[in-house]
């Protein structure tokens, strides 16, 4: 169903108004029948323009270029790039699998065709990671991390992977580090026993997972100190976390993309491993004989002794 936009800007049943949003609502009498129709269908169908240049929005919605730079003007926006940041925010807030699937089925490419735009999107995201990732904010981060007692990462849904990842590597390399089961309930629990010397790492995209947000919250009424992995300077996450990293996930798949996330939690690992590089090492080395002769590892020969000796046991069973 496709969703309509109130006078006042925001939604019948949706999130609170974006921020583009409100600019619209506010400035509606400064445009024209055209201009205010024209905004609507940007507004309702962030999905296929959030990505487009003021040339390629032009031509989506069949006016000239003029028009795209005048109506972003008269709301008050100096360049097209900040209309479009806004945008982007706008459609980060509005997205929905379905909404992905729909504006990817609409472009009527080949499954292969599909495959390889999803391959290209996730590289483009590592890209602009590369890109636009303050080093010194990660180090700054992995400090935090070696001076706290105890790291909670909180992520729910599908950032559960990450958070999982994220917190098994840092046990790998001493630290004591924990992602819980996500139930609401247990996430307060966990919140709850820590202090100002642990850390909790919420993980979240978009408009943000209510949990994920309300263990953010719960941790700081009790001073416990917070960090975010996001995908934007304004998601709940980034805005009531102590500190956060973005990395986009944006995607044309209906998952969304994590390549960008994953590679920013590599690059903080890396940190905290060679921020002290001798203590990680004495952790490691712990685990070293058991990387290179642990039965943690498939071995054919061992599969096939196992076997036979389980053939002989059911052969003498039969006596």
């Amino acid at each position: 169903m496709t969703r309509k936009t109130m006078q006042n800007g925001s939604s019948e049943d949706g999130p609170s108004p974006t921020s583009l949003e409100v600019r619209f609502a506010q400035c509606q009498s400064q445009l024209n029948d055209r201009r205010r129709q024209l905004m609507r269908d940007i507004l309702d169908n962030p999905e296929e323009s959030y990505f487009l240049s003021s040339r390629e929005l032009a031509r989506r919605y069949n006016v000239d270029a003029a028009t795209i730079v005048r109506t972003v003007q008269a709301l008050g926006y100096e360049k097209f790039a900040d209309f479009a940041a806004d945008l982007r925010r706008h459609f980060v807030t509005r997205i929905t699998p379905y909404t992905i699937m729909r504006a990817t089925a609409r472009e009527r490419l080949s499954p292969v065709d599909h495959i390889r735009n999803s391959l290209d999107r996730d590289a483009e995201n590592l890209n602009v990671l590369r890109s636009t990732l303050d080093p010194a904010r990660v180090i700054e981060l992995a400090r935090r991390i070696h001076r706290s007692r105890r790291i909670v990462v909180v992520g729910t849904d599908l950032a559960a992977t990450i958070s999982w990842f994220f917190a098994y590597s840092l046990t790998a390399i001493g630290f004591d580090a924990e992602a819980p089961v996500a139930s609401t309930g247990n996430l307060q629990h966990k919140i709850d026993v820590l202090t100002n010397k642990d850390l909790v790492v919420g993980i979240s995209f978009g408009r943000c997972l209510r949990d994920t947000v309300e263990s953010v919250l719960r941790a700081k009424e009790r001073d416990v100190p917070t960090f975010g992995i996001t995908d934007s300077d304004t998601t709940p996450i980034a805005l009531n976390c102590d500190s956060y990293l973005v990395a986009t996930i944006a995607s044309p798949s209906v998952t969304g993309s994590y390549a960008a996330p994953v590679a920013l939690t590599n690059a903080i690992l890396v940190a905290c491993a060679h921020i002290e590089p001798k203590r990680s090492l004495s952790f490691l080395r712990r685990t070293e004989e058991e990387y290179k002769t642990g039965r943690r590892w498939y071995q054919a020969e061992r599969r096939a002794r196992s076997q036979s000796e389980g053939n002989q046991s059911r052969r003498r069973a039969k006596k």
